[in-house]
């Protein structure tokens, strides 16, 4: 398959759950945290998807299109790993990370303290998606959408 393709199958896989998994977050309480805002596609989709919900956007620094721009109090900026950290505990209702290099030496780095952080900053029963695998204790796989290939993205209950 050529990258092109992937890539296209990553984005669909990726809108897809989002799109699916509003029945699972519509009664928990707490915000959204997309850690990875990039040019802010994703957040920009969240914020049609969960119009009222607080949207607390992650990145090393901001790259989004300002239409596509989390207001200055919902924008985090350095380093994730580090600044994810204030957030454990905030009782998110969703977290979304799309932070993977597609470099398995680069990503298996990120997956010693993404799943952890993850699992940290969602309330009971919050779902975590992500272009990762979060193994980790307090994370349940969920199964994905019709359609969705297994490890093509992936979807969570914090149990």
């Amino acid at each position: 398959m050529s990258r092109l393709d992937s890539f296209i199958r990553r984005l669909t896989a990726q809108r897809d759950i989002l799109n699916a998994i509003g029945d699972l977050v519509k009664d928990t309480e707490g915000p959204v945290l997309e850690f990875g805002l990039g040019n802010g596609r994703t957040y920009d989709h969240l914020r049609e998807l969960f119009p009222n919900r607080r949207i607390i956007a992650f990145d090393r620094e901001v790259r989004s299109y300002s239409a596509s721009t989390p207001p200055a109090a919902d924008m985090v900026t350095g380093d994730i790993r580090e600044s994810g950290q204030a957030f454990v505990g905030i009782g998110a209702a969703l977290a979304h990370a799309d932070i993977g290099t597609g470099h398995d030496e680069i990503d298996a780095v990120t997956l010693t303290w993404l799943p952890q952080l993850v699992a940290g900053v969602l309330v009971r029963d919050g779902i975590a998606v992500s272009g990762l695998p979060l193994d980790w204790p307090g994370l349940e796989p969920l199964s994905l959408p019709p359609g969705i290939k297994e490890g093509r993205y992936f979807l969570y209950r914090r149990m």
